[in-house]
């Protein structure tokens, strides 16, 4: 990784949750970054939001106290040129492939022959979204999950187009800023982790469309068993330490049973017709009071910082025996 990649400020475009949450990643770590967005309003809230994420991660101890303050890291622009002193650039604007191939065609014009361009996209193909490029080989996706300050993982999918060395830089930047980046070595719709969820997801709708159960009971079925297990043991170690002989046993009985059809969505189509979309109207499945939404919102942030604490001590020791300590 040559030195202007290492010492140029990280570019991100796009100042909204996500755009500011990578800022914030990056600016924890040390690294200046220039934060762009078109929109005035958004770039004013930027200080704010960047200041609430180093209170948490200083109230986990992620940070020193004395580093709290992420904001000087972190420059915004509404001009795309100061784009061009970047050297690695992620985009985090809407889900809509015409927007992203519109801002990489102006970005092209802007930045280095040799700045590596990433998007956040969640499940977009990178195919796709480069087809326009003239580089589509500095092209790659990495998507980070939200809130990305509190979850690690950051999903590196590149194209048939990418250039080795770009998916390397990459994976290798995000691992110097204590990311856990993951290499998707073949492009599939939704990546690894969204086709993951979606599936949960269409079962979990098919049991409450079933009668079965209330969505209140899935959830709670699902945090206090699976979703513990899962922050330790994936679903494929699980099978193997339940044994697979036991799984294909109780498989072959209950796969033909599960949904297999999107008719289950009709179930959320009812909730956004009724202009129910769940946090932003204060109902969805549940009734959300800005209390409440705040409550579970800071529950969910600060259990999710706490797991990364302990991360953070496991590799600490982990290092210490590798170096014989």
């Amino acid at each position: 990784m040559d030195d202007s990649f290492q010492r140029s400020p990280i570019g991100i475009i796009g100042a909204g949750l996500m755009g500011t949450g990578i800022a914030s990643v990056f600016a924890a770590a040390g690294r200046d970054v220039l934060l762009f967005d078109e929109d005035p309003g958004r770039l004013k809230e930027v200080p704010n939001r960047i200041a609430d994420i180093g209170k948490e991660l200083t109230q986990a101890g992620l940070v020193e106290a004395h580093i709290q303050d992420l904001t000087h890291h972190v420059q915004t622009s509404d001009t795309i040129s100061g784009l061009g002193a970047t050297h690695f650039l992620i985009e985090a604007i809407p889900e809509i492939p015409e927007l992203k191939q519109s801002l990489y065609a102006r970005l092209e014009s802007v930045i280095a022959s040799s700045a590596i361009l990433t998007s956040n996209t969640s499940g977009l193909m990178p195919s796709k979204l480069a087809e326009k490029l003239k580089h589509p080989e500095r092209f790659l996706v990495a998507h980070f999950w939200n809130p990305p300050h509190a979850i690690p993982l950051v999903e590196i999918v590149p194209s048939p187009s990418s250039q080795k060395k770009a998916v390397d830089s990459t994976i290798h930047l995000l691992e110097s800023i204590g990311m856990e980046p993951v290499l998707v070595e073949r492009e599939i719709p939704g990546f690894i982790g969204n086709r993951l969820q979606y599936a949960v997801l269409r079962e979990a709708l098919a049991i409450v469309r079933s009668g079965a159960a209330s969505p209140e009971a899935v959830d709670r079925v699902m945090k206090n068993s699976l979703g513990r297990r899962y922050a330790t043991v994936g679903p494929i170690e699980t099978a193997d330490l339940g044994g697979l002989d036991t799984f294909l046993t109780i498989a072959s009985h209950l796969m033909p049973e599960l949904a297999k059809d999107e008719d289950v969505l009709q179930l959320i189509k009812a909730k956004v017709d009724a202009g129910n979309t769940g946090v932003r109207t204060g109902q969805g499945f549940y009734q959300w009071s800005p209390e409440r939404a705040l409550s579970v919102i800071g529950n969910r942030n600060a259990d999710l910082l706490r797991r990364r604490v302990v991360d953070k001590g496991l590799r600490t020791t982990r290092a210490h025996r590798k170096n014989g300590e």
